[in-house]
């Protein structure tokens, strides 16, 4: 070949081509290919050839790996070397995608699937809830140390997440111990089935408003996942005693358990939950079910270990049911009650339980018609424990069921509420002189349109250790009412909404609780003006929560707040306060050095300008407009 080259014009060529083709047809084969011209005359001849021709032997057909079947990419894909590997496959289309979520851990060839902890938590709300978002997160955290907590909140019958979104979670996150799944109609036992299969840790789970999710379901998880320790089920209209009687023989570990509206949960599921939960239950909750009093004759007697318990909205329970639970005498760790729409509370019922209870700290009785004085104070009597008494919508309650539960409650008792209790009336008489309930630190009163300055005044007389006070929409309490309160070392104070509240009485308290109170609210207070901002700048050292919406206050109040050197405010609403101007601009930059919260909604004097100001200079503080 390095003759073919060698020649210097047409005379040289020629001279040398009998010697490169000595049969003269193979020479012309030569020619006839490379379509040579040489132009007359020319020292160096010029060769001009279509590269389709010169080249067209080295062409190859391009071929993607496309063309393969999904049974060769899913052999591949399994033979990955780690994660990471695996991750960048996903992420080079959906199908890759969908190819690698449907190999399970068992079927990796790699070393490093079974050293995931489960560190990471994701949660997907709407119509960020899809399959493919859901296949995007099993594989993603595989690569980063496991998914661990899933919450997905989806969107009734439009939602986008399927049993293939929860196939995908269940084949590549082994290491998921909570999984929360709300409103989803688009799922099936199916889906359950595979999150039992693959996700065998499991310890929480969380179903809500899923109509398509059966006892069958159910009955799969309870047979892989055995160390479930929180189970809750919230409108679940096909799940009923058969999934709990599952629950109850594979799931001994279990801690908390809560069931509401659920129609098909009757008395043996719950017998089956207690009975075979005995030692470990803790927490239990029944809301709007159609168990019976055989249910909480059950609690009563096998809720040896539980601490928490919650009755609300069980119409078919009598008051023999509450009766049969407080002599069970199983409830002696019992530490919370709540009992909330139970027509079954009376006055002997609640006293049984009161009695079966003695070491509870807390309870809350809400809306009990039949519940009235006698059967609050014999609970108290039998409650000696008590350190919080709530009571709300028990209309037939009055202020002497009141006062006599505080004075029989013991000197544990630390906290008690009465809201939106129709029967409380002012005292017409006194209480005896040598009553006291001196352990009671906090007080609070909602919505109790009866309440007046005389049980006031006896309850700064009964309680003079009363540090949180809150009464809220009392419009019935004077001036000489709010001043009965002057004797006690305030702390937290929130009189929102008494609309005789005066600056007379801000002033007393501020004065007498300087260096104690740490949150004021008077929100809807309208007789409150800079006057009391005045005393408050004088006399409060470390108040760090002031609410003064919907008052009667000026520029001239704020500017008094920003000149006080001992006032550090952190959190400062005056929303609804028409007479505050862009003029206290410099008053609320000077007290948002201190400032972490602010809130200035419709405050109409104040313009866009003077907000958009006080957002930029004042970063570090959320403000509200």
């Amino acid at each position: 070949m390095s003759q073919i080259f060698g020649f210097a014009g047409e005379n040289d060529f020629y001279r040398r081509r009998s010697t490169v083709y000595p049969n003269p047809k193979e020479a012309n084969l030569f020619l006839s290919l490379a379509d040579c011209y040489f132009p007359p005359r020319c020292k160096k001849s010029r060769i001009v050839a279509p590269s389709s021709l010169l080249f067209s032997a080295f062409e190859e057909t391009t071929v993607s790996i496309d063309v393969l079947p999904d049974e060769c990419l899913f052999e591949i894909f399994r033979r990955l070397p780690g994660p990471q590997e695996r991750t960048a496959c996903a992420s080079v289309s959906k199908h890759w995608l969908s190819l690698v979520t449907t190999i399970r851990q068992t079927e990796l060839l790699d070393d490093v699937s079974d050293k995931t902890e489960g560190c990471l938590s994701r949660s997907l709300d709407g119509k960020k809830a899809t399959d493919v978002r859901l296949a995007a997160v099993a594989v993603g955290t595989a690569a980063r140390g496991g998914l661990g907590k899933l919450s997905i909140r989806g969107s009734g019958s439009s939602s986008k997440v399927t049993d293939l979104g929860l196939r995908s979670i269940a084949r590549s996150c082994p290491s998921l111990g909570s999984l929360s799944l709300w409103n989803l109609s688009t799922i099936t036992d199916d889906g359950l089935s595979e999150i039992a299969q693959g996700c065998s840790q499991l310890e929480k789970l969380d179903l809500s408003c899923c109509p398509t999710v059966t006892d069958k379901g159910l009955v799969a998880i309870a047979k892989s996942c055995v160390n479930l320790t929180e189970l809750t089920l919230e409108a679940c209209s096909r799940i009923g005693d058969e999934g709990l009687l599952a629950i109850s023989r594979s799931c001994s570990k279990l801690k908390s358990v809560s069931i509401k509206n659920c129609p098909l949960v009757r008395d043996q599921g719950i017998a089956a939950l207690l009975s075979n939960t005995t030692y470990s239950l803790a927490k239990l909750k029944l809301q709007v079910l159609n168990v019976t009093d055989v249910s909480l004759a059950v609690v009563g007697h096998y809720g040896l270990s539980v601490t928490d318990l919650v009755l609300a909205g069980l119409p078919h329970v009598s008051e023999k049911g509450f009766w049969v639970m407080g002599n069970g005498v199983g409830l002696q760790k019992l530490n919370s009650l709540t009992i909330t729409a139970c027509q079954g509370v009376t006055d002997m019922g609640l006293e049984s339980v009161g009695k079966g209870c003695p070491n509870m700290k807390k309870a809350l009785i809400s809306k009990s018609p039949l519940l009235s004085d006698n059967g609050l104070v014999s609970f108290a009597k039998g409650s000696l424990s008590l350190e919080s008494l709530q009571l709300e919508e028990c209309h037939r309650v009055t202020q002497f069921g009141c006062f006599g539960s505080l004075l029989n409650c013991g000197a544990k008792l630390k906290s008690f509420s009465l809201v939106n209790c129709l029967g409380i009336r002012d005292l017409t008489a006194g209480l005896p002189p040598s009553s006291h309930c001196s352990g009671l630190r906090s007080l609070s009163v909602r919505n109790c349109p009866g309440f007046g300055d005389a049980n006031l005044a006896a309850l700064g007389k009964l309680c003079p250790q009363l540090e949180d006070i809150e009464l809220f929409g009392l419009k019935g309490i004077s001036e000489s009412g709010f001043l009965h309160l002057l004797d006690n070392s305030l702390v937290k104070v929130n009189f929102s909404g008494c609309s005789n509240l005066t600056d007379r009485v801000v002033s007393a308290i501020s004065s007498r609780n300087g260096w104690t109170l740490e949150v004021l609210n008077v929100d809807g207070c309208t007789k409150i003006s800079d006057a009391s901002l005045i005393s408050i700048a004088e006399n409060c050292h470390i108040l760090s929560d002031l609410d003064i919406s919907k008052c009667s206050i000026s520029d001239n109040g704020i500017q008094a707040l920003a000149s006080s050197e001992k006032l550090k405010l952190q959190i400062l609403s005056m929303a609804g306060c028409p007479m505050v101007t862009d003029r206290s601009l410099p008053s609320i930059v000077k007290l948002g050095s201190t400032l972490l919260g602010l809130n200035l909604q419709q405050c109409r004097s104040i313009s866009i300008s003077t907000v958009d100001f006080l957002v930029e200079r004042l970063y570090r503080c959320d403000i509200l407009s």
